[in-house]
């Protein structure tokens, strides 16, 4: 979903005067689109289901976090040596 820039670039005011179409610019090509006030980004709008997937991704993300530390930490075991452990503490 990579941003164009002579697209995906208007101002609040543009927003205004044609909110059906950048909306369906946003439906249609699935990026979103940056609103600006005075030249500067001010807000970001975009397709739900996007968006969806965005929350999803970062949910997944904050739960690897944990992981990821643990794994710098060290504090990991590699994966034959840990069935092998439960295994024999199972007794399976």
């Amino acid at each position: 979903m990579p941003l164009s820039v002579t697209e995906d670039i208007r101002s609040i005011t543009d927003l205004k005067r044609h909110t059906n179409d950048i909306l369906g610019q946003i439906h249609k090509t699935r990026r979103p689109v940056v609103l600006t006030i005075n030249g500067k980004a001010e807000a970001v709008l975009m397709d739900a289901s996007e968006f969806d997937k965005l929350s999803a991704a970062v949910h997944m993300m904050q739960l690897l976090q944990p992981a990821e530390e643990d794994f710098k930490a060290g504090r990991y075991q590699e994966a034959r040596s840990f069935f092998k452990a439960f295994r024999r503490a199972k007794k399976i």
